[in-house]
């Protein structure tokens, strides 16, 4: 039996290898391969680029990927072919792939801050690639997370090659949008998210990280490359009770990460005039790019998404800008739209099958804007895509919310006893005359912790999803109101 049991796990081992091994061979023969090009910001920093581009003398389209995290093919030791994949899907459809590092991550110069800071490292890396003799000079954006969070600040800067965008989970980046001021996640109702505590410990380089020497070489960083990740791996650190210290301002120092960027926003209220000078996007910049946004139901961040849709819909100055947003809503977690099944399930809720062929309408959508203008794609492709959960289908509509949808107003009311599911909480329709008071004590030091949710990056804090909330209504600091049972199914729609 042990020696079956080696025979299998070898044979796995060369699967993977063989199949890394045909990644990069596919690749060599269709690609021009340019990897650790220091490319020059208008200050001098160099930022590291990879640049796959196909085998042609013809000039081609950009498909330019600009993150916060490591895409180096060397790790461990080992080959690495995740970038290598997307960028073959990429030049075999006749795009380059352009990836390249904020300052101040892995292999590119410079200091780091969240999105990349400044802002003209996008519109530079712009201006680079449109004047390469291989570029057709229109470029598209994509990503998902800090990977699109970056682009709407820069799609205020209106590129004239910045022909088109596709953010996907880009919260994170929306600075104030109407009534919603989460200034990138860092608050909610004005408080602290500590998803973004979290997010900085397990992402954060040490100011005494490793450093490549200023100046070197293309080839000297190839060469590297293949022994010095520069990927820290920090100790693992329970989350959940990490961020139960108090108080909010030292649970970084008492978990031994790196501060300089936590101190600096932790003590920022939401209107700090210093949220409005570096990369978020606000309502009162302006926005010049035709986009393809995806957001999802699961997401921290759905509420900023649709209303960052909704805003660009309205208020875009030029027509062609306005009338050429559209939206993908999926009933996943945050970035978890290839994990869709035929049985998709997010924390204990089974959805369905919520596939969605996302090549298709990405590919459809920088093909039309980058190539060559595609009137049927456009005309067949939804405004809004959105997922309806219990229905479990996928819907379309011209506008959020929804036409046809009518607003109810529902009224919190009891005897003074909403206290748990057990008291006399009800919701109801008309106002109660006789309603009275409900209270509860909180106590800091036993907080309701989330339970499920649309959360994201919280480490083993706080799982997302759809979970059973019984057990937690029965906490005396809950306050619950119920309906009287529905005589028919209702469709409820998230309005934000």
């Amino acid at each position: 039996m042990r020696t079956i049991v080696a025979i299998v796990f070898f044979l796995n081992l060369t699967t993977i290898a063989n199949s890394q091994e045909d990644i990069v061979l596919k690749l060599q023969e269709v690609a021009i391969i340019d990897q650790k090009v220091m490319m020059p910001m208008r200050d001098g920093v160099r930022l590291c680029t990879d640049i796959y581009r196909p085998k042609s003398d013809e000039k081609v389209p950009i498909i330019f990927v600009r993150t916060p995290y490591n895409f180096n093919s060397w790790g461990d030791g080992t080959l690495k072919t995740g970038t290598m994949r997307q960028a073959l899907e990429a030049v075999n459809r006749g795009y380059a792939y352009v990836v390249q590092n904020e300052r101040g991550r892995y292999f590119s110069e410079g200091e780091w801050d969240i999105l990349g800071l400044p802002v003209t490292d996008g519109y530079d890396a712009f201006t680079w690639m449109k004047e390469q003799p291989w570029s057709n000079g229109k470029i598209g954006t994509y990503g998902c997370s800090s990977t699109a969070e970056w682009q709407m600040a820069v799609a205020a800067l209106d590129h004239p090659s910045h022909a088109a965008m596709v953010p996907m989970g880009f919260g994170a980046g929306v600075g104030r949008v109407g009534s919603i001021v989460e200034q990138g996640n860092w608050y909610r109702g004005g408080a602290h998210q500590l998803l973004f505590t979290s997010w900085l410990y397990g992402v954060e380089h040490d100011r005494f990280k490793p450093r490549v020497p200023a100046g070197a070489s293309q080839e000297d960083l190839i060469r590297i490359s293949r022994y010095y990740d520069l990927g820290p791996e920090n100790p693992e650190i329970d989350m959940a009770v990490a961020l139960s210290h108090l108080p909010l301002k030292d649970i970084i120092t008492n978990i031994h990460g790196k501060k300089e960027i936590f101190d600096k926003m932790i003590v920022r209220k939401p209107n700090d005039p210093a949220w409005y000078s570096g990369g978020l996007y606000h309502d009162d910049m302006p926005f010049g790019v035709p986009s393809f946004w995806f957001a999802s139901w699961y997401d921290v961040s759905i509420s900023p998404n649709i209303a960052l849709f909704n805003h660009v819909r309205t208020n875009a100055e030029e027509a062609t800008v306005r009338d050429n947003q559209y939206l993908v809503i999926a009933p996943t977690l945050h970035c978890g739209y290839a994990g869709a099944t035929e049985e998709t399930v997010i924390g204990e809720r089974n959805v369905g099958d919520a596939r969605l062929n996302y090549d298709v309408l990405i590919y459809g959508w920088f093909d039309h804007w980058l190539k060559n203008p595609n009137a049927e794609f456009i005309r067949n492709l939804p405004r809004i895509q959105y997922y309806t959960m219990g229905s479990n289908k996928w819907q379309t509509a011209e506008s959020w919310p929804p036409e046809g949808v009518s607003e109810i107003s529902y009224y919190l009311t009891s005897n003074g006893n909403a206290n748990t599911r057990l008291g006399d909480g009800k919701l109801v329709t008309s106002v109660s005359k006789n309603a009275k008071a409900d209270s509860f004590i909180y106590d800091p030091m036993k907080p309701v912790m989330s339970y499920g949710g649309n959360v994201c990056c919280t480490g083993n804090a706080v799982q997302g999803g759809a979970f059973d909330q019984q057990e937690m209504e029965l906490r005396d600091d809950i306050l619950v109101y119920t309906s009287a049972p529905l005589n028919e199914g209702v469709e409820v729609r998230w309005i934000y």
